[in-house]
C-alpha cells in the first residue's frame, strides 16, 4: 500500500497533464495558420536578408546585380586585416560607451524631475516624448543650424558672452565632430529612455518611500536603496537594447558628417556603407556586416550572462 499510492498518484497526474495539453487536431491546425503570416513575414524581412548577406560574404561581388565567384574566407581575411576596420571598431566602442553614459544620466535626471508633482507635469511629459518622435532629418537640420559657424545661435551666444573669441567649428575637427555627433545622438534618444525609466519608477510602491522617510532616510538613500533596486529589470533591458541600437546608428552620423572629417566619425555602420556603395566592394561589406553581427551576438550573450542573474537576485 505504501508504494502503490505514490505510483497511482503519479499516473493520475501524468494523465491529467496529458489531458490538459491534448488539443483537438482542428485547434492545432488553426494555431499554425494564425502564426503562419508572422513566421513568413519574419522569414522574409530578417532570415532571407541575413542568409543573403552571409552568402554574399563568400563571393567577390563588387556592384549590385553583378555575378560573383566563390572566394571562401578571402573577404573575412581582408576585413579582419584592415586597419580601417579596426579603427572603425574602436570608434564604435567609444561611441556606444559615451552615448550610454550621456543618455542614461540625462534620462535619469529627466525621469526624476517628471516624477515630481508640479504644475504643468502632464504638458512636460508630452513635450519630452514629442521631442523623441521628431524625424531624424529634422533633428539634424535643427542642430546643424544651431551649431553652425555662420549664423548659429550657439556660436552667437558663446562669442557674445565672451566664452570664446571666435565661432567654434563643431564639425570641423575630429574631436569636436565626435563630441558633437555623440551629443546630438544622445539628445535624440534620451527622451525615450526617460519615459521608460519614468514608467519603471511609477511601478515602485509609494509606501516604500513613505516608510523610508519615516525612518529618516535621505533623498540619496531613498534613491539608492529603493529606486535603483526597483529599476534593475528596466535597466537590464534598456542597457542591452540601448547599446545594440547605439552601435547600429547610421543616419545621424551620415547626415551630419558623412563619417568625417578624415574618418573621425566613421563607425562600423558608416564603414560598411562606405565600403559597399562608394568603394564598390559589396562582398567585403557583407563580410564586415557578418563580423559586426557576430560581435553583437557575443556581446548580448555575455551581457545577459553577467547582468541577468544579478538583476534576478536584486529582485528576489
Amino acid at each position: 500500500m505504501t508504494n502503490a499510492t505514490p505510483t497511482t498518484t503519479g499516473r493520475a497526474r501524468a494523465g491529467l497533464l496529458a489531458g490538459r495539453f491534448r488539443r483537438p487536431a482542428g485547434d492545432t491546425l488553426l494555431g499554425y495558420l494564425l502564426v503562419a503570416p508572422l513566421i513568413l513575414w519574419l522569414a522574409g524581412t530578417i532570415l532571407y536578408p541575413l542568409l543573403s548577406a552571409v552568402r554574399l560574404s563568400f563571393l567577390d561581388v563588387g556592384i549590385i546585380g553583378t555575378g560573383g565567384q566563390f572566394v571562401g574566407l578571402e573577404n573575412y581575411s581582408k576585413v579582419l586585416g584592415s586597419d580601417n576596420f579596426w579603427e572603425a571598431f574602436g570608434r564604435s566602442l567609444v561611441w556606444v560607451v559615451a552615448n550610454a553614459v550621456l543618455q542614461t544620466l540625462a534620462a535619469f535626471l529627466t525621469a526624476l524631475i517628471l516624477k515630481q508633482r508640479f504644475r504643468g507635469q502632464g504638458l512636460a511629459r508630452v513635450w519630452v516624448i514629442l521631442s523623441w518622435i521628431v524625424p531624424t532629418v529634422v533633428v539634424v537640420i535643427i542642430w546643424r543650424w544651431l551649431l553652425g559657424t555662420s549664423g548659429g545661435i550657439v556660436n552667437y551666444l558663446l562669442v557674445t558672452l565672451g566664452i570664446t573669441p571666435q565661432p567654434i567649428g563643431f564639425f570641423g575637427t575630429g574631436p569636436s565632430a565626435r563630441a558633437s555627433v555623440i551629443f546630438i545622438n544622445s539628445w535624440r534618444w534620451f527622451p525615450l529612455m526617460a519615459v521608460i525609466l519614468l514608467a519603471g519608477m511609477q511601478s515602485i510602491p509609494e509606501e516604500l518611500y513613505e516608510a523610508a522617510s519615516v525612518d529618516g532616510a535621505s533623498a540619496w538613500q531613498r534613491f539608492w536603496h529603493i529606486t535603483m533596486p526597483g529599476l534593475q529589470a528596466v535597466l537590464f533591458v534598456m542597457g542591452l537594447v540601448g547599446m545594440l541600437w547605439s552601435i547600429n546608428v547610421f543616419d545621424i552620423i551620415w547626415l551630419l558628417t558623412r563619417g568625417g572629417p578624415s574618418a573621425a566619425t566613421t563607425t562600423l555602420p558608416v564603414f560598411i556603407y562606405d565600403t559597399a556603395f562608394f568603394k564598390y566592394r559589396l562582398s567585403r561589406s557583407a563580410a564586415a556586416s557578418v563580423v559586426l553581427g557576430l560581435a553583437l551576438l557575443a556581446f548580448a550573450m555575455l551581457y545577459t550572462r553577467l547582468m541577468a542573474p544579478r538583476a534576478e537576485e536584486e529582485q528576489g
